[in-house]
């Protein structure tokens, strides 16, 4: 595989990341949850910045996508990414852009001086599970919720492609 390019989406892209979206919710058998629409997208992600999402790209065309935000955690007294989602279409993965979308989320939350970065996972997605945990990412007690945070954290952004 080329180094995967990424780029951040901008207000132009609310289609893209609502295709994304539906194709995770499809994923996961959630699709009929799905009720955000791309006025939605285009308030909450871009006017009021509340979230931030970036493509990875392959000969210009969008693969995969990663939506994440920050989140606070009073006991270590700094800001986290909280990924929210990340997907690749089926017919391209297997090809690392999964492993590139993941690592360059913990490579942003690693330079902005992030605590943490957590997410949540399916307790029936057992190829996401060994994945997350392929970083060193552990399940929270009580909680289907995975972190990397300190040198898990830094080896994850490490491998991001620069």
């Amino acid at each position: 595989m080329n180094p995967v390019e990424f780029r951040y989406a901008t207000e132009d892209d609310v289609d893209k990341i609502l295709f994304f979206i539906k194709g995770i919710a499809e994923y996961e058998k959630m699709s009929d949850e799905v009720v955000t629409t791309e006025a939605l997208l285009r308030e909450w992600v871009f006017e009021k910045k509340s979230a931030e999402v970036i493509f990875a790209m392959e000969d210009g065309t969008e693969v995969g996508f990663a939506l994440f935000f920050h989140n606070f955690s009073t006991f270590v007294g700094r800001a986290g990414i909280y990924l929210e989602d990340i997907f690749v279409l089926p017919e391209h993965r297997k090809k690392g852009y999964g492993k590139a979308l993941f690592t360059q989320v913990a490579k942003i939350a690693a330079e902005q001086g992030c605590g943490r970065m957590e997410w949540c996972c399916l307790d029936w997605n057992q190829p996401s599970i060994d994945f997350y945990r392929s970083f060193g990412a552990v399940p929270m007690n009580g909680w289907t919720t995975y972190r990397l945070a300190g040198d898990t954290l830094q080896a994850a952004a490490a491998q991001a492609q620069d």
